[in-house]
């Protein structure tokens, strides 16, 4: 079981890098994603579950699960979503002014002439 999540975990990893490192900003945005996801899924990992434990320790309890890797992974989740909010309206926003969706900004040269003509005309 160990290997498989340890699998998963570098599959999303290196699926993450590979599209954040891609010249579109929509597979940007997804590798981002993608290694939001490999995140969460490593702190969940690394944290040990507990199944059926109270999350608090009581005076009499003979085992306890701990709370802050949920609560680290809900902030993560949080952020996360944020982030993909945020990268998404910036690429929206460089593809109406650039008139492209190369990340940086820069497309064949005939291709950029041709969009920056047409923004021109009246």
């Amino acid at each position: 079981m160990e290997a498989l999540v340890a699998l998963i975990i570098g599959v999303l990893t290196g699926c993450g890098v590979y599209l954040a490192l891609r010249a579109r900003t929509f597979p940007v945005v997804l590798g981002l994603t993608f290694l939001s996801y490999a995140v969460n899924v490593f702190l969940f990992a690394m944290s040990r579950l507990t199944i059926g434990q109270p999350p608090v320790i009581a005076v009499d309890a003979a085992g306890y699960a701990d709370p802050l890797p949920q609560a680290l992974v809900l902030t993560a989740i949080v952020i996360s979503f944020g982030m993909t909010a945020f990268v998404i309206v910036l690429a929206l926003k460089a593809r109406v002014e650039l008139g492209n969706d190369h990340v940086d900004g820069q497309e064949k040269s005939g291709v950029r002439r041709q969009a920056t003509r047409n923004r021109e005309r009246p």
